[in-house]
């Protein structure tokens, strides 16, 4: 069975005017199509085809887990948003920012340091480690996934995913997303 794109968790405007429709239509409809179909075109063939998307992120290397991992990195990404999310999260991830990293504040600080940081393409991830949360960044297609470290949310930093809307202000996406986009409902769902 082929890989598919999967279906957006919102409506390709609901983002607006944080994340544009148009930089919906290129960063899922083109980028993230891509990848799915070069993936497709990779494991035709080869006894990584029907396995799921996580057994082939966990088993690849080469240009499989670079297509792989970026259409699970993008599906994550796409749920780590939400019309009206942002600030302050509720819940248990919100005890655990708190004892993880002293408060709200802080996360928020280290987080966007390592969004802003990440050299290149890349991605920055909340994750729990235990009963620790930590901030990781990672470069490329690279993915927590490969860890045992337990993703909660991410935002993408490749230059596709904020150049339309921001250009190369990275810092302003980055604070847009935290400000107005985080999805703390799906950070603490990913905890269960």
């Amino acid at each position: 069975m082929a890989f598919e794109l999967p279906e957006l968790p919102w409506a390709k405007d609901a983002l607006a005017p944080h994340i544009s429709p148009e930089t919906i239509d290129y960063h899922y409809g083109k980028h993230h199509q891509a990848y799915v179909n070069n993936l497709n075109n990779l494991v035709k063939g080869t006894d990584l085809e029907g396995k799921s998307l996580e057994e082939v992120v966990r088993s690849s290397e080469g240009g499989v887990f670079n297509n792989a991992a970026q259409v699970w990195n993008h599906t994550f990404y796409w749920h780590s948003m939400k019309p009206g999310g942002g600030g302050e999260p509720t819940g248990k991830v919100a005890e655990l920012i708190k004892s993880s990293f002293g408060g709200y504040a802080e996360f928020r600080k280290e987080f966007a340091q390592a969004a802003a940081t990440q050299f290149g393409s890349g991605w920055a991830w909340l994750v729990a480690d235990g009963d620790k949360l930590e901030i990781v960044k990672t470069p490329n297609a690279e993915t927590p996934l490969t860890t045992s470290k337990k993703p909660l949310l991410t935002i993408d930093v490749w230059e596709h995913a904020y150049y339309i809307d921001y250009r190369n202000a990275r810092p302003t996406y980055i604070d847009t997303f935290l400000d107005h986009l985080v999805n703390w409902d799906f950070a603490n769902q990913n905890l269960g």
